[in-house]
């Protein structure tokens, strides 16, 4: 069976199901999803597997999660008719090339990872399991499952990616030459920080989800941090340190609102209750429509599971013939 009938190179990404999708992963991941749709052959995997990583002690909710995510994913652009959609424990030579890799791979190059001690320092001890530390050859094995040649990464993923080239270079070696090397597609993602000013995060309760009703959106919004020099209406502000402004700046401002929002907020003839009602609807008219496609298709739960299936019956189709060529290169 043919792995691939596609002459456009082929790249893979995934998320995990680990809660709902917020407006900044529509501007950074998703948005980047979408327009790769229009020059490669595009992988999309539901990394349920991923998500034992840290949420292995209660792990009830990743399959609801899952189709959520899924719902946001077609709702944002995503074309189940254009990029291959599929949830990661429904092809299990994810699993059996993750094994593979294990007994070819270093302790020490695990160990070095950035986000391994780094995670545990944050999340706590219960994740020193197995598999947290070799969670990146699965991301290595879900890569080169499909002999994806670019993989869409922030600058900060890039030291995990390196990781993969470098198994992959090992594997090669030892085998003979099964895997091409992935290389990055930089996503310059926009960073939309949450309405306190840290890090977007469901945690901090300081995200807007694409799921968020229209009030939620505007309560959020008017509860966002601005210049703090801005004490009174009167004061004059300082745009460049004012959260409220680079919302209005990432969500598609064009250049002469820009202006007329520096200059009303340097001269102070611009007050912060005004600049984020007027941004409360810019970000409705991204989220509402957003909403209201996810809604529909929540509705369906059938036709979500539907995608998925398809999905995974194509991904295996591509899967099954690379697997049995790394295993014969193994001797297996």
């Amino acid at each position: 069976m043919p792995t691939s009938t596609s002459t456009r190179p082929r790249v893979f990404s995934g998320m995990r199901p680990t809660g709902q999708l917020h407006i900044g992963h529509f501007l950074g991941a998703l948005g980047n999803w979408v327009r790769l749709q229009d020059e490669y052959e595009c992988i999309y995997s539901v990394v349920d597997l991923h998500a034992l990583t840290t949420g292995y002690e209660d792990a009830k909710g990743i399959h609801d999660a899952g189709l959520e995510m899924v719902a946001d994913w077609l709702a944002c652009g995503v074309d189940p008719g254009r990029s291959i959609i599929f949830r990661q424990s429904d092809v299990p030579q994810h699993a059996e090339l993750a094994v593979l890799l294990g007994m070819i791979t270093p302790l020490s190059w695990l160990e070095r990872v950035p986000t391994y001690k780094g995670q545990i320092e944050e999340l706590g001890e219960h994740l020193l399991t197995y598999g947290f530390l070799g969670y990146p050859l699965l991301q290595t094995a879900d890569i080169i499952l499909y002999k994806a040649t670019r993989v869409p990464v922030g600058q900060d993923q890039l030291p995990h990616l390196e990781l993969s080239r470098e198994v992959v270079r090992r594997f090669n070696h030892l085998y003979g030459p099964v895997f091409p090397e992935p290389e990055a597609i930089i996503s310059e993602a926009p960073l939309l920080l949450g309405m306190d000013g840290r890090k977007m995060s469901k945690s901090y309760g300081n995200v807007i989800t694409l799921a968020s009703p229209d009030d939620e959106v505007e309560r959020q919004v008017m509860s966002m941090v601005t210049d703090p020099q801005r004490i009174r209406k009167e004061d004059p502000g300082d745009p460049a340190i004012c959260n409220v402004f680079a919302w209005q700046r990432l969500l598609g401002a064009d250049d002469a609102e820009i202006a007329e929002i520096v200059e009303g907020c340097t001269t102070a003839t611009l007050g912060c209750v005004a600049d984020k009602r007027a941004l409360a609807e810019r970000v409705k008219g991204i989220v509402g429509p957003i909403r209201e496609r996810r809604e529909a298709l929540m509705q369906d739960p059938g036709h979500l599971e539907a995608v998925l299936e398809e999905g995974a019956h194509r991904a295996r189709a591509i899967a099954g013939p690379v697997m049995a060529e790394a295993t014969a290169a193994m001797g297996l």
